[in-house]
């Protein structure tokens, strides 16, 4: 039974809502997590080491008001202020962090709400921002009501009175001249009824003030009610979408716990039968495990920018550099980051850049398309928008659910004394550490939110449209932070395809074009006006305690009505806790986006995680500069969940002496917004959905594509023991190739003849313009030979 509590009412009034228990908190890595009490009250959440503590001794108390609640996984969950103050804590079951959650979330609306109260307070003379009630909204209406009648009143009283007006200074003009009595009476009765209408015009627009102020009084009010009334609602369906997801849950194991039970009477009759009794399967200690504690800081509004000089200076630094030497740099340089400077007094909005009329009507006319918001902002399997005209034939309907990860597990020290200094391209690694897709399905996946390059395509500024293609090399990274299973690595002639026009626009092919070293080369072509393609190289060293996977290709992206063509180079990721601990990949490093039409740059830096910084984990932040070293934007944001840009309207960097520029910008807009994955895919690799539908069988695909590999396949199923059979076969069988093209080129050399050597299929080394290197270039030739059901050229390379 879980220790929290909420204290109960006392007699004849209500107690302040109180919620207290035992929780574990993270100290330092050398305790690891340790057991506290934790007392939620007013608002405030203070811990203790013991029970008795409470009377004099207070460890620590964290104010709910401004703090930042986020949920790492079943039992852990986060709680920081953006400060000094950051607690990890784990409940001990799913259940109990629930709770605690539910409780800290509206303890924190409470105080939120009160702490608005008291601003208004001050700012409306006493007036609480509170619910109004009945008789408060009928006051106010009789008051208004009132005064619309004064405003009526006016309104005839003018009329009357500039319609006496109007006649007497006809009768003026009317009036012989020569008639001076007349005259000067008729004017005297102009001036009185002229006075008349001005005292009626100064009571009209007093009048109309009285309203006006009154109606704008209420209306304030009222938003921030009514706003308060939407979050709550908002909390409501978070809360229920949550109780849902675990109601589900909780059917499946029923369900699978009622399936069990008649297997295990059957197991036991056949064990009482044999004279064995029945084995049951145990779990491993989770308290035995300790985690690099990752802080989460909430994301802040934008208000000053403070850009280091290496944005716009920066030259591309050697790929080896160490990660501890970058975080400590990160840690040292707090100042580094940026602050914004708003030149709107409005909040900073959730919602993505809204494009130009005219570019919102071609997108519109272009098919489906996608917005980037809470409910779908990925261009892989979503929902598209309907369309105006209904289909002749339907959509195919990608699968969203693979076989689920068996529970086998693995002595890591059997195989780390032959993985130490090795490349790991050389390591033959079982699949136990894999995922059931290959490394080019993974180089395809980088494709999930291909919308940003079709909002991109419409844009008419480059430095606008460069600051979208920045949010998408960012996007590629927002898949690895759960997913710690390394990909399979290409055979060479292995192929993959993948055709996604119907759905979203694009379609892809990516060959292995070599083998040592290993390198895929990528094409993907769309309808939206952009083309992408690259060769893939990496280098990966497995130094014990982390891994180091350093990618060396070029990847290039061409917008074709406006010839913008960008080049980029991948960042360097970091595989920690290979031994011990959880695994976890942080993205580290800079990249340098470039427009090699234009001269535009955006220089992006991937803060490394630093357990003694205060940064946000898994910061990015960048600038767009055109090629005279203007800066137009900036960007911040995270590479796992999202991406926002801003414009820079004035800069005052001025002489600040402290090598940093300042600029004032426009509220920031959010370009990407990562799409939440499947409650279900903790149990399937920690997939996206759209990763779930990668290695789905393809009819009409190549023999060589990665979706007929066996060993691939198999482990999909559940079969591991047979997976790792037939890689190490497939493996044996393509050194066999290997050593027959090399006796081959020692035969031809020895009889003096040309020997080409091994030619991949679907793509030829051609010079790139761009780089001045040769690398391998789509020919075009594929999707017409699937058309055409041609594969006879391609090699046999599985069993």
């Amino acid at each position: 039974m879980p220790d929290s509590k909420q204290s109960a009412p006392s007699k004849g009034k209500a107690a302040p809502d109180e919620f207290k228990g035992w929780l574990f908190k993270w100290t330092n890595y050398l305790k690891g997590y340790q057991r506290r009490w934790f007392v939620l009250s007013n608002g405030l959440l203070s811990y203790y080491r013991t029970q008795a503590e409470m009377a004099h001794t207070c460890r620590g108390t964290i104010n709910l008001a401004g703090a930042y609640i986020d949920v790492e996984d079943s039992c852990n969950f986060v709680i920081s202020n953006g400060g000094t103050q950051c607690y990890h804590l784990k409940a001990s079951s799913e259940v109990e962090r629930q709770r605690w959650v539910t409780a800290l979330e509206l303890a924190k609306a409470k105080a939120i709400r009160l702490m608005e109260s008291g601003a208004s307070d001050d700012d409306e003379d006493g007036q609480s921002h509170t619910s109004p009630d009945k008789n408060e909204i009928q006051n106010t209406l009789r008051i208004l009501s009132a005064k619309l009648e004064d405003l009526n009143t006016c309104n005839d009283l003018i009329a009357k009175h500039g319609a006496a007006l109007q006649r007497s200074l006809s009768e003026l003009e009317m009036l012989d001249k020569e008639n001076s009595t007349d005259v000067q009476s008729k004017i005297k009765a102009v001036n009185e009824r002229a006075t008349l209408f001005r005292i009626t015009s100064n009571a009209m627009i007093n009048a109309c003030a009285d309203y006006l102020d009154l109606a704008q009084t209420q209306g304030r009010k009222w938003q921030k009610t009514l706003q308060y009334e939407r979050e709550q609602r908002l909390r409501l369906e978070e809360t229920v979408e949550t109780l849902a997801r675990q109601h589900n849950s909780l059917e499946q194991q029923v369900r699978a716990q009622a399936s069990q039970g008649s297997l295990k009477t059957a197991a036991n009759d056949k064990a009482a039968a044999d004279g064995k009794p029945e084995s049951t399967a145990g779990s491993d200690d989770e308290d035995g495990e300790f985690f690099d504690a990752i802080d989460e800081t909430p994301d802040s509004e934008f208000r000053t920018i403070t850009i280091p000089d290496s944005h716009l200076t920066h030259r591309r630094t050697p790929s080896g550099v160490s990660a501890a030497s970058m975080a400590s740099e990160a840690s040292e340089g707090a100042g580094k980051d940026f602050v914004y400077i708003s030149s709107s007094d409005e909040e900073a909005n959730e919602k993505p850049e809204e494009l130009p009329g005219k570019a919102k009507k071609k997108l519109e006319r272009t098919g489906s398309q996608h917005s980037v918001d809470s409910t779908s902002s990925s261009g892989g399997p979503r929902t598209p928008q309907t369309p105006s005209k209904v289909p002749k034939e339907p959509r195919r309907r990608r699968r969203t659910r693979i076989p689920e990860k068996p529970n086998i597990s693995l002595n890591l020290w059997s195989i780390m004394k032959n993985c130490i200094g090795k490349e790991l391209s050389k390591i033959p690694m079982p699949v136990n550490f894999n995922e059931p897709l290959s490394m080019l399905q993974r180089l395809t996946e980088d494709f999930e939110y291909s919308d940003i390059l079709n909002k991109a395509a419409q844009l008419e500024s480059s430095t606008e449209q460069l600051a979208y293609v920045a949010a998408f090399t960012a996007s590629a990274y927002s898949t690895t932070t759960q997913r710690t299973g390394k990909p399979f690595n290409p055979l060479l002639g292995e192929t993959y395809e993948l055709d996604l026009t119907e759905e979203f626009g694009w379609r892809a092919i990516t060959e292995q074009v070599s083998h040592h070293p290993p390198a895929a080369a990528a094409y993907v072509d769309s309808k939206h006006g952009w083309e992408s393609w690259q060769e893939f190289t990496m280098t990966s060293k497995f130094r014990g305690k982390y891994l180091n996977i350093i990618p060396q290709g070029i990847a290039h992206l061409k917008f074709t009505d406006t010839g913008n063509h960008y080049t980029w180079r991948k960042v360097t990721s970091i595989v920690h806790n290979i031994i011990v601990g959880k695994l976890w990949i942080d993205q580290s490093g800079e990249m340098d986006i470039v427009n090699h039409k234009t001269g535009d740059k955006c220089h992006l830096v991937y803060t490394p995680y630093s357990y003694f910084s205060r940064e946000t984990p898994r910061k990015v932040t960048g600038v767009v500069t055109d090629k005279d070293g203007q800066a137009h934007y900036v960007l911040s944001g995270t590479w796992d969940k999202k991406i926002e840009y801003a414009k820079i309207v004035k800069d005052q960097t001025g002489g600040n002496g402290r090598g940093k520029s300042v600029y004032q910008t426009t509220a920031p807009r959010v370009i990407w917004l990562r799409t939440n994955p499947p409650p279900w895919n903790t149990t399937m690799y920690n997939f996206t959905e759209m990763a779930m539908m990668l290695n789905e069988p393809e009819e009409g695909a190549a023999p060589t594509d990665s979706r007929n590999r066996p060993d691939q396949r198999a482990m999909e199923n559940g079969s591991w023991n047979e997976a790792n059979t037939l890689k190490v076969q497939l493996e044996e069988k393509q050194r066999a190739k290997r050593k027959q093209r090399e006796a081959e080129q020692a035969q031809a050399a020895a009889d003096g003849k040309t020997y080409e050597g091994y030619k991949p299929c679907w793509f030829e080394k051609r010079l790139d313009p761009q780089t001045k290197n040769f690398i391998h270039m789509y020919k075009g030739t594929y999707w017409d030979c699937k058309e055409a059901g041609d594969f006879a050229h391609c090699p046999d390379i599985y069993l």
